[in-house]
């Protein structure tokens, strides 16, 4: 007998900010690369469906000002992007966790929410002020979560994907 474990799990817009909630349309500010006097840098606003990274204890105790969020898109868009996810194989390797970077979640498929598999991208990282996010929320009548053991699974991708470390010399291969 097989045990089923929910992916997601559907929360008010009331319910307190979590990591692995998804916020949809969040507006983040990507600044350019001139910088026009020191006091004012020019930017865009540009929005993304993003999903909370920083940890939920953290959000809770209102530890911090601003919130890691990294941008997911469905596969199919993904894969208009690159070209090796569109094949069985690309796929494959996504899901088993072998493409430094992104990371894939499952569909969603909760009371009228259905989403194909989401990508969730860690080398696109941004911070969201704390009390914006948190009104923000406020404009949308629910939000997705993503459950245990599939939030620490993410956790735990976008952890190892910083920590990776490039040594400038390798220990020879044994022979």
């Amino acid at each position: 007998m097989e045990i089923e474990y929910p992916w997601y799990d559907i929360v008010d817009c009331d319910a307190p900010l979590r990591q692995g909630d998804f916020v949809n349309d969040c507006p983040v500010i990507d600044p350019l690369s001139a910088i026009l006097e020191y006091k004012k840098v020019p930017a865009k606003i540009i929005e993304y469906d993003v999903i909370i990274m920083s940890q939920s204890c953290d959000l809770k105790q209102r530890k911090l000002n601003l919130v890691l969020v990294c941008p997911y898109w469905e596969l199919e868009e993904f894969e208009k992007r690159y070209d090796f996810l569109k094949s069985r194989d690309g796929k494959e390797t996504l899901r088993r966790g072998n493409i430094p970077g992104y990371h894939l979640l499952n569909k969603c498929k909760l009371n009228g929410i259905n989403t194909d598999y989401l990508v969730v991208d860690f080398r696109s990282v941004y911070s969201v002020p704390y009390d914006f996010l948190e009104n923000f929320k406020k404009s949308k009548e629910k939000r997705i979560r993503l459950l245990p053991p599939y939030r620490e699974h993410l956790s735990q991708a976008f952890a190892r994907f910083f920590m990776r470390v490039g040594l400038p010399v390798e220990i020879p291969s044994f022979k």
